[in-house]
């Protein structure tokens, strides 16, 4: 457990979760497991590490990968026919078309030496795609254990709640866990331990106390705050590498890498430069807008109702949500910017970053600042989803919270601004920062 421990940093409760499930080896363990949680949670990386570490014979399959019935059974059996064979035998490549006779190979798998006495565990990462399958085939994982008669358990990793899974006619309830999001404390202790070993570990330490100061509240995600630490950490450790600061120099280091980390900002999520273009970019010091990107996004041309959802978007994460009456609304009576300025706001938004916003509220500045009568349709919605394929919106709430789904802007000003400009539409007059 403590191998374990070191290697799986702040999923302790989770990890002696399942390995009570796992039990020993011979014994026969859950039939079904779901764990869901959000993006970056951990879940693959858990699942992973403990299934090596004790060297428990398992399949992990992506469903995004296996997008078809037949891809996703032969993917299983193929790789399962790695774990029964010996080294000395070369093993044939598998076909099968449905589920009947999955479960007839699986059988005939399943009772060679090497896995007649132990729990093979079954990993289907992505589980959600399982749902635009054939309505038999999520039923039928969870009832694998009984269909077989062998000692196997199938685990689904997913992002979405199990409640979204069930079948309307019923089906056997997997063990279901809950991987909740990393608090910053957990963040910090992840991301510390990564620490380059030519530098102290307080010293990375603090660095790392700072880019969660600066990007926690707009990104959460591990992956892409891990991103943004190997690619700022060189141009905040210039200073000591010059000589011209100690690694206790905290205040010296901040004021180096603050602008950088401010440049930062504007491309969270959205990749807008590859990695080496942002490297020469805080070599030369010249502004993030002057460099062309790999993806070009600025040059995008998006749908005309596209372009307003993002600009109501836009709007919805910049400005405070009393002031919607004093920008939207034609007789709002006289409302002075100082009578509801509180002292936390007398920071600019668009130092502080995004903030999320619920969909009835982007919805109504939308049906505001589009001159035409626009209907709650299907198309808008789809539109929406688009926005947030794309990473100019991002998804930051669940549908199954009670007070429904959360979008954030991902997009800098400079590029609403453009955006605004195609349909003639002067966002800076309804921005709070600029009255």
């Amino acid at each position: 457990m403590s191998q374990l421990e070191s290697m799986v940093l702040c999923r302790e409760a989770q990890v002696s979760t399942l390995q009570s499930l796992f039990g020993e080896r011979h014994h026969f363990s859950f039939p079904s497991i779901f764990i869901y949680g959000h993006t970056a949670s951990g879940k693959t990386y858990v699942m992973q590490t403990l299934l090596k570490t004790l060297e428990l014979p398992h399949v992990f399959v992506n469903c995004v990968e296996c997008f078809t019935l037949r891809l996703l059974l032969e993917q299983i059996l193929n790789k399962l026919s790695h774990l029964s064979s010996s080294e000395a035998e070369c093993p044939t490549e598998i076909t099968c078309e449905t589920f009947n006779d999955f479960v007839r190979l699986f059988k005939q798998m399943t009772s060679t030496e090497n896995l007649k006495d132990q729990t093979v565990y079954i990993v289907l990462d992505k589980a959600e795609y399982l749902r635009d399958m054939e309505a038999n085939l999520l039923p039928g994982f969870l009832r694998l254990q009984e269909l077989t008669d062998r000692n196997v358990t199938v685990i689904f990793l997913s992002e979405i709640i199990w409640e979204k899974f069930r079948p309307n006619t019923g089906c056997f309830e997997p063990f279901v866990l809950y991987f909740p999001d990393y608090s910053i404390g957990n963040l910090q202790k992840i991301l510390s331990h990564d620490h380059p070993p030519e530098y102290s570990a307080d010293f990375y330490a603090a660095y790392i106390n700072i880019l969660l100061g600066v990007f926690y509240t707009v990104c959460r995600d591990l992956k892409e705050l891990r991103h943004l630490a190997v690619l700022n950490f060189p141009k905040y450790c210039e200073p000591v590498v010059k000589g011209e600061a100690g690694e206790r120099d905290t205040r010296k280091l901040w004021r180096n890498i603050e602008p950088h980390l401010k440049k930062a900002m504007q491309t969270v999520y959205l990749r807008e430069i590859s990695s080496s273009q942002w490297e020469k970019l805080q070599k030369d010091d010249t502004d993030p807008g002057q460099l062309k990107g790999l993806s070009a996004y600025t040059h995008v041309e998006l749908p005309y109702y596209s372009k307003f959802i993002l600009i109501a978007a836009y709007l919805a994460s910049y400005n405070p949500a009393r002031t919607d009456r004093r920008f939207f609304l034609k007789h709002h009576g006289k409302i002075k910017k100082t009578n509801f300025l509180k002292k936390h706001e007398k920071t600019s938004n668009h130092l502080l970053g995004p903030k999320p916003f619920p969909l009835d509220r982007l919805l109504a500045i939308l049906y505001s600042i589009v001159d035409n009568r626009v209907a709650p349709t299907a198309n808008i919605f789809s539109q929406i989803t688009s926005l947030v394929t794309l990473q100019l919106l991002t998804l930051v709430g669940h549908d199954d919270q009670l007070d429904g789904p959360k979008y954030k802007c991902t997009v800098s000003l400079d590029f609403i601004r453009a955006i605004a400009r195609t349909v003639n539409f002067d966002i800076i007059k309804y921005l709070y920062d600029f009255l």
